[in-house]
């Protein structure tokens, strides 16, 4: 079974930065597809960054140059490391995976996880 652990989330002002961090057990497909969403008060879950098992990488215009997603394979851990941090970058941050999936090549789109980690808040103060 996938179980997906965030960590990093804190408190900081407009412009700083953070690093979460995932740790990530139980994934076995050779196959697959890990993402960050983040979701605000009262707003719909929205994908922020995804890496699959080939090196793609999707990233959304709302937090691109700012924001970076890495995995480190051979520790198990995701990360989104978050530059430029801005007021409206607040929300809880998920770490997600789907097994078996890629992205898509010309889209860069990609199925909706189907595993994720508990979450972790990140806060931004004008």
């Amino acid at each position: 079974q996938v179980q997906l652990v965030e960590s990093g989330g804190g408190s900081v002002q407009s412009g700083g930065s953070l690093r979460l961090s995932c740790v990530i057990s139980g994934l076995t497909s050779t196959t697959y597809l890990l993402a960050w969403f983040r979701q605000a008060p009262e707003k719909e879950r929205e994908g922020v960054a995804a890496i699959d098992s080939v090196g793609r990488t999707s990233i959304p215009r709302s937090v691109k140059g700012r924001f970076t997603i890495s995995l480190d394979k051979a520790k198990n851990i995701l990360y989104l490391q978050m530059n430029s941090l801005r007021p409206e970058d607040t929300a809880v941050y998920y770490c997600a995976a789907r097994p078996n999936s890629l992205i898509d090549a010309d889209s860069g789109g990609y199925l909706y996880p189907d595993h994720w980690g508990q979450g972790t808040q990140v806060t931004v103060s004008a």
